[in-house]
């Protein structure tokens, strides 16, 4: 369990391929410290398990699911990536509650800077959409946001745009901000998060451009809702 609150920018350093995963090193002088084996580490919003470590690089297996489902099947040598470790029993939950566990990706399709803050407009596959509203939490690359403008639950075929009022920002890098791509196509959903100086310098959000792709994990809370509600949903002509 993560709470979205960034910890280190981290480098994959070496990709290998394992049967048909890969095995990643990556690059965290602070989580690879004290990492022991087994222990889980969220690498950009993706929960994987420590099998190794130095005093700055830990080792870790990708299964080709994740692969599939998340941002990082296209990551290389070099890429930079967000760190979180485990949340520890009684500790602040800063962020939000966060699985680690990618529902899809979305595409950056805007980002506009401002004065002291950064807007990015990220695409979301149509099933992902009905999971996020304003002022809600959602995870960006392991990042704990809070949601600053959604689009229309019907989205049309124009340019407009229906935006939330204002932001909401938190501190430290909480803020008004599995194969499912945001085709980033006009009239498709999305979601807006404003990003604070600090989540800029401390997370990858702050190198983002147009474009890119990002992981997103939607609201735990939200998902266990849109579960509950199928389930309740009687067939028609029988009941519960």
């Amino acid at each position: 369990m993560f709470t979205g609150i960034i910890e280190e920018i981290g480098e994959i350093t070496a990709i290998a391929e394992s049967g048909d995963g890969w095995r990643l090193t990556v690059r965290a002088p602070k989580a690879a410290a004290d990492a022991v084996h087994g222990e889980s580490i969220a690498v950009s919003g993706v929960c994987l398990t420590v099998v190794g470590s130095t005093a700055e690089t830990f080792d870790a297996d990708v299964m080709k699911q994740t692969l599939d489902v998340a941002a990082l099947g296209t990551a290389s040598v070099g890429t930079r990536v967000n760190i979180e470790k485990a949340m520890p029993v009684g500790a602040r939950l800063g962020g939000h509650i966060v699985q680690g566990h990618v529902d899809g990706t979305g595409v950056v399709l805007e980002v506009r800077p401002g004065a002291q803050w950064s807007v990015l407009r990220i695409s979301l596959p149509d099933d992902l959409a009905p999971l996020v509203v304003d002022k809600g939490s959602i995870s960006v690359d392991g990042t704990s946001l809070t949601v600053s403008a959604v689009s229309p639950s019907t989205p049309s075929t124009g340019s407009g745009t229906q935006e939330g009022s204002g932001t909401q920002e938190g501190s430290g890098t909480q803020d008004g901000s599995g194969t499912q791509d945001g085709s980033g196509a006009r009239g498709g959903h999305w979601f807006e998060v404003s990003l604070i100086p600090e989540t800029l310098a401390a997370t990858t959000l702050g190198t983002r451009a147009v474009g890119d792709r990002v992981n997103l994990e939607t609201d735990i809370l939200a998902r266990h809702v849109e579960r509950l509600l199928a389930f309740r949903a009687a067939p028609e002509g029988g009941s519960r």
